[in-house]
């Protein structure tokens, strides 16, 4: 029987954009995947696009498909979501892999990032990105969905919902990955936040930078695969 894997993916993203990882890696798993709400066509409740909202959506996912031992991709907002989602309904994910995961939130590193959201400024400087943007969320306005997200990361830098007390407590193996190209997450970080997690391995991806279509595919799906397998490997349930 194959293992279960639930890929997830980042901030302004939708399940589409997992699509060829997931066909990478259909061989060896039973490979599952979702739109956080107000993501890809989803419709968008301002008041749940919250990280905390998404990391319960991610539980209900699990218990609605009556998924365990679940393993978690999760890249850049997904795999926040993952770890949060682990360390507040433990018991169903055995393991998780993050990608590009920015952990390290403040009022400061909520204004740089928000900075980048401007709808105005993004329709005349990234065009290509926009229409990809109008796309990807239709028939939600992709504007709607960035003064969302925008208002999501300055809920985070005020009030961080990950930290060192409870990612302690998280006991789960973890592969924290970081490009070292890698602008948003950040590799000193990413480096600091994985040592947090009891049970973590932390690895930097070299000449990577932050979007996952830059990213070597193949390289990733084979991290997954031998990270999966070594955890499987050491589990006691199988």
């Amino acid at each position: 029987m194959k293992p279960t894997l639930l890929l997830l993916h980042g901030a302004l993203g939708s399940a589409r954009q997992l699509q060829p990882l997931a066909e990478r890696l259909a061989a060896d798993f039973e490979v599952h995947t979702f739109s956080f709400g107000g993501h890809g066509g989803q419709p968008l409740d301002a008041a749940r696009f919250t990280m905390t909202h998404f990391a319960a959506e991610i539980s209900y996912f699990l218990a609605e498909h009556r998924l365990d031992q679940v393993h978690v991709f999760g890249y850049s907002m997904g795999g926040y979501a993952a770890v949060l989602s682990a360390a507040s309904d433990p018991g169903r994910i055995r393991s998780i892999t993050t990608l590009g995961t920015k952990f390290d939130w403040s009022p400061e590193t909520a204004e740089a990032e928000t900075r980048l959201l401007d709808a105005a400024k993004m329709q005349a400087k990234v065009p290509q990105f926009v229409e990809q943007l109008q796309h990807t969320h239709a028939p939600t306005e992709w504007t709607a969905v960035v003064d969302a997200t925008a208002a999501m990361m300055r809920e985070l830098g005020s009030t961080p919902v990950l930290n060192e007390l409870n990612l302690s407590q998280l006991t789960i193996p973890v592969q924290v990955l970081v490009g070292a190209l890698d602008k948003t997450a950040g590799v000193e970080a990413s480096r600091q936040f994985a040592a947090y997690l009891p049970n973590a391995t932390f690895e930097v991806l070299p000449d990577t930078p932050h979007p996952l279509e830059r990213v070597d595919a193949a390289a990733l799906a084979l991290r997954i695969r031998e990270f999966v397998g070594a955890t499987d490997f050491a589990s006691p349930t199988r």
